[in-house]
């Protein structure tokens, strides 16, 4: 049905979806009016939705005014059959990496431009870090990120090099050096980063592969972050891909992924 809708031919579900197909990897805040505008509808209705959504989770209201996507639309994503595999499947082998090395364990999918981090381990040894589950962060200042965008296609890979934003001080921002990186995570088959995203903490990350009859396919990154102070970080690569093969062994088992 329509409704009551000033935007004829339109039914609330339809509006609805459309105030969050505004939001996307390039725009994940935004305000009243740049939602209006995204949406091609009257003020007066998204602010109606707006509000109604909020109510709901699937959006939530920043201090600033502006709106960002909710909780539970993060939560029901997590029920579609491939990332409830993954998850399911990987969490034993993030909590065998985690009781090993005391760290903070993280996996990652990409989405879009962005490393989203579907499952994490830490401890009260672990260093802080700003991801969280469900969080988005660039491919270029994260471990995880560099191996997921390493095996991106190569629209993507060119479209994150052309405008990489700078995280910290230390973030690799020049696209021919970070060109030269994603090579050599290609050659030798791991990720690390040096302060990149977060003062005072390493990374490094591997690719978790599933075999596939076109050949395997890289589906996730497997990371660890530990404190700057740390002289160790390569010794915790062997650790990373044992699990990592696990995980693809295990998701090459499960029809989803087939």
């Amino acid at each position: 049905m329509a409704g009551r809708s000033s935007t004829p031919g339109r039914s609330v579900t339809s509006r609805a979806l459309a105030v969050l197909g505004a939001f996307d990897t390039g725009a994940p805040r935004l305000s009243l009016s740049e939602i209006a505008e995204r949406s091609a509808m009257p003020l007066t209705t998204v602010h109606r939705l707006l509000g109604e959504l909020t109510d709901w989770g699937a959006l939530q209201r920043r201090p600033d005014g502006r709106y960002e996507i909710g909780r539970r639309l993060w939560d029901l994503g997590l029920l579609a059959p491939v990332q409830l595999e993954l998850r399911q499947v990987a969490a034993p082998f993030l909590l065998d990496v985690h009781t090993a090395t005391r760290d903070t364990v993280h996996l990652a999918v990409r989405e879009g431009r962005s490393a989203l981090y579907v499952e994490r381990v830490s401890g009260r040894e672990s260093v802080p870090v700003v991801s969280q589950v469900g969080s988005r962060l660039p491919l270029h200042a994260t471990a995880v990120g560099k191996v997921l965008l390493a095996a991106a296609p190569e629209d993507v890979a060119e479209a994150v090099l052309r405008a990489p934003t700078r995280e910290t001080r230390h973030t690799i921002v020049d696209p021919g050096r970070l060109r030269r990186e994603i090579a050599e995570v290609r050659r030798r088959g791991y990720a690390r980063t040096a302060e990149e995203m977060s003062l005072g903490t390493l990374s490094v990350a591997v690719p978790v592969r599933v075999e596939r009859p076109a050949g395997p396919a890289v589906v996730a990154a497997l990371g660890i972050v530990v404190p700057s102070h740390r002289r160790d970080l390569l010794r915790l690569v062997p650790v990373l891909e044992v699990a990592a093969r696990g995980i693809g062994r295990e998701l090459a088992r499960a029809q989803p992924f087939h």
